[in-house]
């Protein structure tokens, strides 16, 4: 009896080992992967922003070009090489990215700042306006007293 629990122990482990060693070996990617996207890909992503003129990196629709690229030539190299994506190393690839290329961006992709000069303007003479209106409006009334009471 106690042999047979030992053999389906072993066969257990053998089982999990198996296991992990199928799961390793999905999720592992070439030791070079690394290498190729950051020579391949950020090369040339690094090339095109610095063709652009810094200010407008956090302006999205003039760097969605360029972002979907570099993302298309990280999957690209990852298939090529049998590598799933995306992957811990795609994943940490595209932090540094962001890290070194939009950190002072702003959630939204847009970096803040004023309205233009006649919105702002409506936007303060309209209630300041309204505020005069209102104002003489109750001193006229006041003044009127007849068929108040």
């Amino acid at each position: 009896m106690a042999q047979g629990y030992a053999m389906l122990d072993s066969k257990c482990a053998l089982l999990l080992l198996l296991t992990a060693c199928q799961i390793l070996s999905a999720s592992a990617c070439h030791p070079m992967y690394e290498g190729f996207i950051t020579e391949f890909c950020l090369t040339k992503f690094s090339f095109d922003m610095k063709e652009l003129d810094q200010r407008l990196w956090c302006n999205w629709e003039d760097t969605v070009e360029l972002y979907g690229s570099l993302t298309n030539c990280t999957y690209q190299i990852a298939r090529n090489i049998g590598c799933f994506w995306p992957n811990q190393q795609v994943d940490e690839f595209f932090i540094g990215v962001h890290r070194d290329y939009f950190k002072d961006c702003a959630l939204t992709g847009r970096l803040p700042h004023d309205p233009p000069t006649h919105v702002l303007g409506s936007f303060i003479a309209v209630p300041v306006l309204i505020t005069l209106l209102m104002t003489g409006l109750v001193v006229w009334r006041s003044k009127r007293s007849e068929g108040v009471m």
